[in-house]
């Protein structure tokens, strides 16, 4: 499948659509969700064209996958998360309910996130 250059996040990359940023570097963007899951809800995604965890780890530089592992910490400090604690979250796939196909990390955080999934009974 090849990457969709017309994704949401794309077009956020190119300037096409407003955001909230909250740090951004050459191999990183970091911004606000517009539909927050949480007090704090930060998107992270990396500026390269990569639709998953694994085409990104797969394809991207070594100085991109550091700049991005880099910048999930420094976006935690800045959005004030850092110390009480978030949660990280790529959602990859159908199964993964990935809605945009462009690989991210979500950070949740200042409130309890509650428990992990757990499976139907």
């Amino acid at each position: 499948m090849a990457y969709d250059t017309n994704n949401i996040f794309a077009k956020i990359l190119r300037g096409e659509i407003p955001n909230q940023t909250v740090y951004e570097d050459d191999h990183v963007l970091a911004f606000r969700d517009i539909h927050p899951k949480a007090k704090v809800h930060v998107l992270v995604i990396p500026k390269g064209a990569y639709e998953s965890y694994e085409d990104f780890s797969a394809k991207a530089s070594d100085a991109e996958i550091v700049a991005f592992t880099r910048a999930i910490a420094k976006v935690s400090k800045l959005a004030g998360i850092g110390v009480t604690g978030y949660r990280a979250i790529a959602n990859t796939g159908a199964d993964g309910m990935q809605e945009v196909p462009h690989f991210h990390i979500h950070l949740l955080g200042g409130q309890r996130i509650g428990g992990m999934i757990t499976l139907p009974e």
